[in-house]
């Protein structure tokens, strides 16, 4: 299977989709003003390990506000699951639900079946964490083929300290070619 990745610096698609506390959202849009807008793919209800790295998210959300970025979730759940799922979670960011296999190709994400029906019933996107500059320009890319392998968020908070100080003038990375 040959599917075509995003690329560091590109311009993010736009991602509008219905989301169970805003309405319909671009989620490719930075939110309150923030200078970046964090977009988690997640596998759905189904994932306990999806569940614990969206509770962990929620519980360093201040942290990611204070580098100055919102925050969004997406799942190719429908309506019923997202909300089953977040009334377990209490997730205060927006969380879309939808994502259909042509927006998870679009995203270069990894794309797995159920391996029965009672994980779930549908087609479903492996993890992603992309990191999105206020003027659309990808500036991270995080995507994964495996729910147990995703950036650890500590680190993570830490490393962006640096990359997102002005002072660093850290540039986007990964943007060689020939």
């Amino acid at each position: 299977m040959t599917q075509q990745k995003l690329s560091a610096g590109s311009v993010f698609p736009s991602l509008k989709l219905n989301t169970l506390q805003h309405g319909e959202m671009d989620l490719s849009k930075t939110q309150n003003g923030k200078e970046r807008q964090m977009l988690v793919v997640y596998r759905g209800k189904h994932c306990p390990l999806c569940t614990k790295y969206l509770t962990k998210i929620e519980q360093m959300k201040d942290t990611f506000s204070d580098l100055g970025m919102s925050i969004s979730a997406v799942s190719a759940d429908p309506e019923s699951k997202a909300i089953a799922h977040n009334e377990e979670m209490n997730l205060s960011f927006p969380v879309a639900y939808g994502l259909t296999i042509d927006q998870m190709k679009e995203l270069g994400l990894y794309i797995s079946h159920p391996r029965s029906p009672q994980e779930t019933d549908r087609p479903f996107s492996e993890p992603g964490l992309f990191i999105i500059k206020k003027n659309g320009q990808l500036q991270i890319i995080d995507i994964s083929n495996l729910p147990s392998v995703r950036p650890d968020l500590d680190a993570m908070a830490a490393g962006l300290k640096f990359t997102f100080n002005p002072e660093n003038n850290y540039p986007i990375r990964g943007t060689y070619s020939d």
